[in-house]
């Protein structure tokens, strides 16, 4: 029997992670955070000097590197699942403001994508999934069974993200983090290797005025009308 593919895509800071916790968590099914491979590799790049004193990376040093980076997750006792940068827990330190103002730059790199669209759809072999991104829908997944396309004004997404960090206790301004959402976006949106797009069959859902649980039940009902997903709880 064929598993369920469920690919979310989104804007900086829409909420595309969340709702896709929630419903691998609703439904048993496996998680898969792809925004936080990208950041495991920025993160990656900083830590060993692979950027440019403009913020640009060092492409043909990296292209070197690239091999010797291993992505995983891992789960945790209480059932989250963590980022592993080459056996290290490093889900704390991929949200940080500095690896969110470079990650764009690395995530548009044509071999970092391949590698890293390589790795998404090995994970999704065995397993029905929920994966959330920028180019689920369009790339990884074309033939997802359910393609959701999350967005949120900027101003809301920004002020999320500033209270998210403000939270863990990040000393932030509102608009840095405003700013840095902004030219995320631009980057995401124009890059010319995978731009972030809705697909043309996918969902639109703007959570600008929704509750997260009024999000997840929203989408839940979109799974629960797959006849793929009737037909794996037969």
């Amino acid at each position: 029997m064929d598993n369920v593919k469920i690919a979310i895509d989104g804007y900086s800071s829409c909420g595309k992670s969340t709702l896709a916790k929630q419903l691998a968590s609703q439904l048993g099914f496996l998680y898969i955070d792809t925004g936080a491979m990208y950041r495991a590799i920025t993160l990656y790049a900083l830590r060993n000097n692979i950027m440019y004193r403009d913020g640009t990376p060092d492409v043909e040093m990296l292209r070197e590197h690239i091999k010797n980076i291993k992505v995983s997750f891992q789960r945790m006792s209480n059932g989250n699942m963590h980022t592993m940068l080459n056996g290290e827990d490093v889900e704390k330190n991929i949200r940080s403001v500095n690896v969110s103002r470079h990650v764009s730059a690395i995530s548009k790199i044509d071999f970092v994508r391949t590698e890293m669209v390589d790795l998404q759809r090995s994970l999704a072999k065995d397993f029905s999934v929920v994966m959330d991104g920028r180019d689920i829908g369009t790339v990884v997944f074309p033939d997802a069974d359910l393609k959701i396309f999350v967005t949120a004004s900027p101003e809301v997404r920004a002020q999320r993200r500033y209270d998210e960090l403000i939270a863990k206790g990040e000393e932030v301004s509102f608009e840095e983090i405003f700013e840095n959402l902004k030219a995320r976006d631009k980057a995401d949106s124009t890059r010319t290797v995978a731009p972030l797009r809705k697909a043309d069959d996918a969902v639109l859902l703007d959570n600008s005025e929704m509750t997260v649980d009024g999000q997840f039940q929203f989408a839940l009902k979109l799974v629960q009308d797959l006849p793929a997903y009737k037909q794996l709880n037969k």
